[in-house]
């Protein structure tokens, strides 16, 4: 599908985008990949390992905010991969506007570049944070959700589709927890803080995010939310995990941070459908949607939560992914 195809992954020198790029340029054979993002710096490192005279990639300076310099990087694109957004939650109850102006407008300004420059199909990243939001961060992301699952009621007679992927955390990106830990481990850190040591995340690997908004982009026949299924995590399995013990210290849950979160709410369950490998939801507005999926209807009080899920890391697997991801500190590499 992606092959001769000209793809734009919009905050393209973040975690999950330089593993999207790396898929499309070693696994598919697209005609161009356009970086577009507002980090200089981040710009160049990345060109240091996927410069333009090796591989079919451009890099184009700009932000989200702006719809003119989005309009004149969409032409001749075919697809476009929306998954530039701020994402710190302390940062942004303090900026609050800040977030809007990318997170809600920044994604207007992607739908509406989209639809006047003829783009294909557009997936837009989500994430948990965004079913019953409790802080800011997931209000801005569930708004961007709407307006990027809305504007296929605008599509009209062009065939241009607007899909939703939305997932857990992601082991190893840039500001998560699992960094943070081992870079404590690495100062000397014989216990680890943690907001509650019964808190549960969704978990993933960037592969499989990338394997999830390659699934979109195939599948993707418009106004779908694409939810993967995949393991859940208690935060003191993930100590264990680390330090060989759940040696926590508890400092209290965070203004805005749940206990557990869920990929499906409640209210949902109504169009949601069980795919075998993932699950779908359709939206509740039927002209949003062109989506032909029908898979097998979930319950009518599903939800799918971290707490509740039936899939768990547990600590032998942790440890074999963080020593796979670099992250797991040799007992020789801590202070004692």
């Amino acid at each position: 599908m992606l092959d001769n195809a000209s793809i734009l992954v919009t905050g393209g020198t973040g975690s999950f985008g330089q593993k999207f790029v790396e898929h499309l340029l070693n696994e598919c054979n697209p005609r161009e990949v356009v970086i577009f993002s507002r980090d200089e710096f981040k710009q160049s490192e990345m060109a240091k390992r996927f410069s333009p005279r090796d591989y079919p990639i451009r890099y184009f300076l700009g932000d989200v905010r702006d719809r003119d310099r989005l309009r004149q990087a969409f032409v001749g694109i075919d697809f476009v991969v929306h998954a530039a957004a701020l994402k710190q939650v302390p940062a942004l109850e303090y900026n609050p506007f800040e977030a809007v102006r990318t997170n809600i407008l920044g994604s207007q300004n992607v739908v509406e570049a989209a639809l006047e420059r003829g783009v294909k199909k557009v997936v837009a990243l989500s994430t948990d944070k965004a079913v019953s939001p409790s802080n800011l961060y997931g209000a801005t992301k569930l708004t961007a959700e709407k307006l990027v699952i809305a504007a296929n009621t605008y599509v009209r007679h062009r065939d241009i589709r607007f899909s939703v992927v939305r997932y857990g955390n992601v082991i190893g990106s840039r500001g998560s927890v699992v960094p943070y830990f081992s870079e404590l481990i690495r100062s000397g850190a014989r216990e680890l803080p943690v907001t509650d040591e019964r808190m549960t995340r969704f978990w993933i690997t960037l592969d499989e995010a990338v394997a999830l908004v390659m699934k979109a982009l195939d599948l993707a026949a418009g106004g779908e939310i694409f939810i993967p299924k995949i393991k859940s995590l208690r935060i003191a399995d993930l100590v264990t995990a680390f330090l060989g013990e759940p040696r926590c210290r508890c400092i209290g849950i965070r203004p805005g941070e749940k206990l557990h979160e869920s990929l499906i709410g409640e209210n949902e369950a109504r169009t949601a459908y069980d795919m075998g490998g993932h699950f779908v939801i359709l939206p509740q507005f039927e002209f949003q949607s062109k989506a032909p999926h029908r898979g097998l209807p979930v319950p009518e009080d599903f939800v799918y939560r971290s707490d509740t899920n039936d899939q768990w890391l547990h600590e032998a697997e942790l440890r074999e992914l963080l020593e796979r991801s670099g992250f797991l500190v040799p007992a020789s590499a801590s202070i004692p």
